[in-house]
């Protein structure tokens, strides 16, 4: 893709998504989140009723009386997208391939922080981490995170959350909000994750196509694996190669599903096939109104 059509494209997504963060995710952007931490203020004497827990003894120790320290809710938020760069994403048989969704998905997190004041950033992954671009705020920037999910040629072909969750745990010390968008296809990221949702609110947005869970009958098809580059002929005019087939896709999405459930992780299911805007959406609101439900 030249520089010429990732302009072209990131301008479509950003006139396509402005909407939508305007009128459906504004809102409830900052609602969504879970202990987005606070920050200190200041000193003040201690008034009856007062949590005692709060007390500066330090302060208290050289004035001769209480006080108890202020604090107030952060006001920003740091937002970073951990994006899937892999083979498998560049698969795609209907509207999009899933990088593309994932990079559109990535827009409208941008653009939400962005609108909101919030520093967001990048970090692209395929079997290595192939880049990392550090959360800053404005518009230019996050223009700049599109354009780089956008134009990403990743070197490696395979698979490696479990690297790119423990490189984010060191470039990002302090605790953010981070979109995984990834289809998941990996088998060794559950201690990673974990140590990573311990410290961080993590959200995974899992891509995926049609036809990873549904083989139309076409008779003899020769097929690769993105990841591998391994070749294979499927008999897809066998009933039972469809069935297996199908099976092991469901299999493959509960496992992914048990492994984010386990670490607390909310998920939220995206399909090249299918508008995302509205499950976006919704997904938020949910998320709002049980985090409101968890404060009260």
């Amino acid at each position: 893709m030249t520089a010429r059509e990732v302009l072209r494209r990131v301008r479509r997504i950003e006139i396509r998504t402005r909407r939508l963060v305007e009128e459906s995710l504004a809102g409830s952007y900052h609602s969504v989140f879970k202990g987005r931490g606070m920050e200190f203020a200041e000193v003040r004497e201690y008034e009856p009723g007062d949590d005692v827990r709060s007390i500066d003894w330090n302060v208290s120790a050289r004035m001769g009386h209480p006080f108890v320290k202020k604090f107030t809710e952060e006001r920003e938020l740091t937002v970073m997208l951990v994006v899937d760069g892999s083979g498998s994403q560049r698969f795609g048989t209907a509207e999009s391939t899933k990088l593309q969704l994932a990079a559109e998905i990535s827009a409208i997190l941008a653009f939400s922080a962005i609108r909101n004041g919030d520093r967001v950033g990048l970090l692209l992954f395929s079997d290595r981490v192939e880049r990392f671009v550090s959360p800053r705020k404005g518009r230019e920037h996050g223009l700049r995170v599109i354009r780089e999910v956008l134009a990403f040629e990743p070197e490696g072909r395979g698979t490696d959350l479990g690297r790119a969750l423990t490189v984010l745990q060191r470039v990002v010390p302090k605790r953010a909000v981070v979109f995984v968008v990834s289809d998941f296809q990996d088998d060794a990221f559950e201690r990673p994750l974990r140590v990573a949702a311990r410290k961080h609110d993590v959200v995974a947005l899992r891509t995926s196509d049609p036809r990873e869970r549904d083989l139309p009958p076409l008779g003899l098809v020769a097929a690769f694996d993105p990841e591998t580059g391994a070749a294979v002929l499927i008999d897809t005019g066998s009933r039972r190669v469809r069935s297996a087939y199908a099976h092991r896709a469901v299999a493959l999405r509960l496992r992914a599903a048990e492994v984010l459930g386990r670490a607390g992780v909310d998920l939220l299911e995206l399909d090249t096939a299918e508008p995302f805007d509205r499950a976006l959406v919704r997904f938020f609101r949910e998320r709002a109104r049980r985090v409101a439900r968890a404060a009260g």
